[in-house]
């Protein structure tokens, strides 16, 4: 692969790509390194960190609950505690009985963890009843939340948008 001066490259017109070409192994570093304002125009330096922190809250955590959803007595194992289902919220904080939603820079300015509450559903048993009873919505804990993900506020919002966010 041949990299051209910006002067040079603007006279001279590269032929298409072969897929020949495509899956030929980049040749130098000096190449490779042409390669990377393209690469980083496309995929951005956190994307991969995004997508990954995106994975965990929609597939990852549900997989983990599924594989560890019953906690049985050890002396009678009728008597248990399931969870059926698990949800990642958005951050909030509770401000005089109402939960509002929060912004990254609150967070900030107010030296907060910027977080959502992780809540699950249970089925569960009690004493020697049988009969399952359920709970929907316990809340079990906060996990932090990765900016640009899909639970945090400032997800799909342009530049602009962002800038006068904060």
């Amino acid at each position: 692969m041949m990299v051209l001066p910006a002067d040079d490259a603007a006279k001279k017109e590269l032929p298409p790509p072969s897929y020949r070409s495509l899956s030929t192994p980049v040749a130098t570093p000096v190449d490779k390194f042409a390669l990377l304002p393209a690469f980083l125009k496309v995929r951005g330096l956190v994307k991969e960190h995004i997508d990954s922190f995106n994975y965990f809250i929609t597939r990852g955590i549900k997989n983990i609950v599924e594989a560890n959803n019953r906690i049985e007595a050890r002396n009678d194992p009728t008597i248990y505690l399931r969870y059926t289902n698990v949800y990642v919220g958005t951050p909030s904080v509770q401000v005089e009985y109402k939960i509002e939603n929060i912004m990254p820079h609150f967070c900030r300015l107010t030296d907060r963890t910027y977080s959502a509450p992780i809540r699950v559903d249970i089925e569960y048993t009690v004493e020697k009843q049988h009969e399952p009873q359920h709970k929907k919505n316990v809340l079990i804990g906060y996990m932090p939340i990765m900016l640009r993900s899909y639970t945090c506020v400032l997800h799909g919002r342009d530049e602009a948008e962002l800038a006068r966010l904060g």
